[in-house]
This record gives structure tokens, sequence and C-alpha cells, in this order.
């Protein structure tokens, strides 16, 4: 189980490494008012969303004690960058606040991962 779990741990950082990378190359773009939402975001947290689910459950099936707040903590920001992600794919531009709101909240994602223990 614990290979298993190991692999969707991999996963799930990739996931993240392509959302938060996608934001860091259009922070330049950003800066000019021309950035927008590339495929690589949207697929990073789809990938986040469904590993995410895949290790709790996984967890849980381990018999593992989950912190069920910080979980629906990062659930909810993640439901929020997915949904600002998702409605905003295909617009050649997106504002700066709406961009910046992404990159902050992935970036909470990702303390909230490292530091709530």
């Amino acid at each position: 189980m614990d290979v298993l779990i190991h692999l969707f741990v991999g996963l799930h950082v990739i996931g993240i490494a392509a959302l938060l990378g996608g934001f860091l190359t259009q922070m330049k773009a950003m800066g000019q008012g021309t950035a927008r939402f590339v495929p690589a975001m949207l697929h990073g947290a789809l990938t986040m969303l469904v590993t995410g689910v895949v290790l709790v459950g996984l967890n849980q099936a381990d018999d593992r004690t989950l912190d069920n707040i910080k979980i629906g903590v990062k659930l909810a920001l993640l439901i929020v960058i997915l949904g600002l992600v998702y409605v905003k794919r295909d617009d050649e531009r997106v504002d700066k606040g709406v961009f910046g709101l992404v990159g902050l909240l992935t970036t909470a994602n990702i303390f909230i991962a490292v530091l709530w223990t």
C-alpha cells in the first residue's frame, strides 16, 4: 500500500508543478495585462483533484489518521482554483486580479500541505 500511496503523492506533486509552473510562465504577461490560463494549469488542477481524492481513499483504506479539516480546506481552495481556471480557460486575457488570485491560492495550498501538521 505504501508504494501506491507514494506513487500518487508523486503524481500529486506533478499536478501542483504543472499548475504553479503554468502560473509562473505567465507572470511577465500578467504584468503586461495579457496573461491567460494555459492548458497546463487546468490539467495540473485536475490532476491534483483526482490524485488528492485517491490519496484520501488510500490512506483511509490503510487505517491512517487524516486531518479532515486540512483536507477540506485544501479541497475548497482547489475547487476555487479549478473553477476559475476552467471558466476562464478560453479567454485571450485574464484580469490581473483573477490571475493573481489563482497564483495566491495555489501557493497557499502548497504551504497548507507542508506546514499544517
